[in-house]
């Protein structure tokens, strides 16, 4: 699997799939989660609704992911991840490493090349990004897919695409 490092808005990737590092409501919110809603338009706020009344009623757990139509991305799909949050007191790294496995073997099921990640969990989330970094590298280093081809970090800010440039 090829694994590149962007800087930029994630919003914009052409790649089968981009995950979002969503918060357990699945109703939008900052950072990624917001742009990632703005850029998709109502229908993604209506699909994550739709999921929220039928199969997450008390919102999606840490560490899961769960797909929906990418709407008005250039994505086909929107994979939501809930990432830990530190300053919560979700400190387990098997939570973190399990929110990028997770959207991995999702992507695949899905039957997405490409996927696009931001870094689940270094923003308001309150992880160290080297952390995050690793975590992430280590997951697409060993998943175990089929389909996926290439994983895009897109990160935000140089800093921190210097930062998993390191870690890879």
């Amino acid at each position: 699997m090829r694994i590149e490092i962007v800087t930029g808005d994630i919003t914009t990737r052409h790649v089968d799939a981009i995950v979002n590092a969503a918060n357990s409501s699945l109703l939008g919110g900052g950072g990624v989660d917001g742009a990632i809603h703005r850029a998709a338009g109502p229908e993604l706020l209506a699909a994550c609704q739709a999921l929220r009344e039928k199969d997450y009623r008390d919102g999606l757990p840490v560490g899961q992911a769960v797909a929906t139509p990418g709407f008005r991305l250039p994505a086909r799909w929107v994979i939501h991840t809930v990432g830990p949050n530190w300053h919560a007191g979700q400190r387990s790294p098997h939570l973190l490493r399990s929110a990028f496995d997770e959207s991995l073997a999702l992507a695949d099921r899905l039957g997405a090349g490409s996927v696009a990640f931001p870094a689940i969990s270094a923003g308001i989330y309150g992880w160290d990004p080297r952390v995050v970094a690793r975590t992430a590298i280590d997951a697409v280093h060993e998943a175990e897919t089929k389909v996926v081809q290439l994983v895009e970090f897109v990160l935000f800010t140089p800093d921190m695409a210097d930062v998993f440039t390191a870690a890879a």
